[in-house]
């Protein structure tokens, strides 16, 4: 038997109605649609670390959501995994005509643009009609929205280089000192959500993943305001009892010690 079969073998076990594990045959789709959720989130810290070994053990968490949602579609007579394997493997195949057929693709940027071409068709066959259909509403705000503007720049709809979405953002932040005094609390977070929308529109032409900047932005936060307590404790200061003035000169001595890192 080899790996792949054993592991569909013990998802069985783990779903059999009379021996199997209790908590997972309490579980539906929606119930695990979480879990997957985060298992993606931690194979991509596990990338964001460089961690292999943990990477491993990550991708194989979210293997098994995948297999655990299969399983839930075949006791339901739907689908099985095998079935969601052979789909992928068609969708890529038709998806790569310049690899698995005779059409030829000259570089990189033409190939995406073909790859785009072909989700639109598929998206048309589905009845979907607009160029914005299809991206999912769970979709992390930040990576919903460079693909929204992703998808509007396939219609036209988007500047002809990056200098445009860098001047937005200086229009927006006019908009949103506007309202810091007299706004509403309401029109206050409108113009922070434009502000973060135009600010992922820059990455994108920038060609930056907005996620992923953004989670590595966190961990550099974390790793340095854990420098900076550290610091400060070994010095037998605590974050509490120091000024604004204090605190600065701390954070920029722990963001030089962790600069490179």
């Amino acid at each position: 038997m080899n790996n792949l079969d054993k592991l569909l073998e013990v998802m069985a076990s783990l779903r059999d109605p009379k021996t199997g594990c209790p908590w997972d045959l309490e579980q539906d789709f929606a119930s695990i649609a979480p879990h997957t959720i985060e298992e993606a989130y931690e194979v991509a810290d596990a990338i964001g670390k460089g961690d292999m070994r943990e990477l491993r053990e990550e991708l194989g968490d979210l293997l098994f959501q995948v297999v655990f949602q299969a399983r839930l579609a075949e006791e339901q007579g739907e689908f099985d995994f095998y079935a969601v394997a052979g789909s992928i493997a068609e969708k890529l195949t038709r998806r790569h005509p310049h690899v698995f057929a005779d059409a030829k693709t000259r570089n990189s940027a033409e190939q995406t643009r073909q790859w785009e071409a072909d989700k639109a068709d598929e998206r048309r066959n589905k009845g979907q009609r607009s160029v914005l259909d299809g991206i999912p509403v769970a979709m992390p705000a930040l990576s919903k929205a460079q693909k929204l503007a992703k998808r509007a720049a396939t219609a036209g709809f988007d500047w002809p280089d990056r200098h445009g979405p860098r001047r937005k953002i200086d229009e927006e932040l006019t908009e949103l000192d506007a309202e810091l005094d007299n706004g509403s609390a309401r029109r206050q977070a409108e113009e922070v959500g434009d502000l973060l929308f135009s600010v992922v529109n820059l990455a994108r032409h920038l060609d930056i993943d907005a996620e992923a900047a953004l989670r590595a932005a966190n961990r550099r936060f974390e790793t340095r305001f854990g420098g900076m307590e550290l610091g400060l404790r070994e010095s037998g200061q605590e974050l509490s009892n120091l000024s604004l003035p204090q605190l600065e000169l701390a954070w920029q001595k722990a963001k030089e010690s962790t600069r490179g890192g």
